[in-house]
């Protein structure tokens, strides 16, 4: 299962969302998940040096999978996992507070 796949069953779960109409949850999910990997990318391109941020822009044009990509930050950046839970928690707290 892919780290979106997982984070994505963990919203839907810890969000309730899981009685709503399917299209409805689809469309949630599409946006839920965007708004994560936008916040994910900017959290972990502050952790690359200029080198290793050339190496994932060449990675993205060349069309690497999102698994290798995953691989590439978890050998670059120690704290991976903790940011990753970071990103997630706070968009939880943000999506509790409205």
């Amino acid at each position: 299962m892919s780290n979106e796949k997982q984070i994505v069953d963990i919203l839907i779960d810890e969000l309730g969302l899981d009685n709503l109409p399917q299209n409805k949850k689809n469309q949630l999910v599409l946006k839920m998940t965007e708004a994560i990997l936008k916040r994910i990318f900017l959290e972990t391109l502050e952790k690359l040096s200029d080198q290793d941020i050339e190496e994932y822009e060449k990675m993205i044009g060349e069309g690497k999978t999102p698994q290798e990509v995953d691989g590439f930050l978890r050998g670059k950046i120690q704290n991976y996992n903790q940011i990753l839970e970071k990103v997630i928690s706070d968009f939880k707290s943000e999506l509790g507070k409205r």
